[in-house]
């Protein structure tokens, strides 16, 4: 998606190309043959859910068409993570690469040692802090529980934005509100949860064993070989 001349164009497959996306659980299937892929098209070309699908149907509210309806559908399927992982931006990482995005990002760090080695930030403590008590938090409640708003913290879409950037957190599903009758209602909400309750500790920590440049070397090589023309600026730019 770019803006050109003020208008914002999408740059998506032609409907009848036989190469489009066309249902959610293909997009998945992308992402995990590719490993991890941004949602919105970047400085690389075709590395991005944007580019392999039609930009016919987005933003139309067909589950069955609309790749922003399937970003949800995806999320909640477990079986990818979802969130805002590429240059502060929103995309997807497979099961399989996750912990060595966790190993680069976090640099070796959970976040409680992150935290004692004075690494972090109290926003981000009183935020992570929260998951102790909980596995899911829709957004406005975890905003109001961890002290963000009107005479408290401030910027928390910015700081719940870093703990996706650092792997800490991911976005699970997003849901309706429910009323004090059981009936859902308003827009879908985002769910934050960590990647360590969705796929567990283990699965999580499995590259920690090795060095964070390492991890970061099998990333850029992963994205040298499905995109040769990608240079490393390119790269480091996308994946920051």
């Amino acid at each position: 998606m770019a803006n050109e001349s003020g208008v914002w164009i999408m740059h998506g497959m032609a409907w009848d190309d036989p190469n489009r996306i066309r249902t959610w659980e293909q997009l998945i299937d992308l992402i995990e043959q590719i490993g991890f892929l941004p949602l919105f098209k970047n400085e690389i070309t075709g590395f991005s859910a944007e580019e392999h699908t039609s930009d016919l149907f987005w933003w139309t509210g067909d589950p069955a068409q609309d790749p922003w309806e399937w970003r949800e559908l995806t999320a909640r399927s477990g079986r990818v993570a979802y969130g805002k992982f590429f240059y502060k931006k929103a995309g997807f990482i497979s099961k399989e690469w996750f912990s060595r995005f966790a190993n680069y990002r976090r640099d070796g760090y959970d976040f409680d040692s992150r935290w004692e080695d004075e690494l972090a930030s109290l926003r981000c403590k009183k935020i992570m802090d929260r998951f102790g008590e909980k596995d899911e938090w829709f957004s406005f409640e975890l905003k109001r529980s961890a002290g963000f708003g009107k005479g408290g913290e401030k910027n928390f879409e910015g700081t719940v934005t870093d703990l996706q950037m650092q792997t800490y957190l991911v976005i699970r599903d997003f849901r309706q509100r429910v009323n004090k009758k059981g009936v859902p209602y308003g827009w879908p909400i985002s769910v934050y949860t960590t990647p360590e309750a969705l796929w567990g500790y283990e699965h999580i920590a499995f590259a920690y064993s090795e060095v964070p440049a390492d991890s970061w070397k099998r990333i850029a090589d992963r994205i040298h070989e499905i995109f040769p023309n990608a240079d490393e600026n390119q790269i480091r730019k996308v994946m920051s």
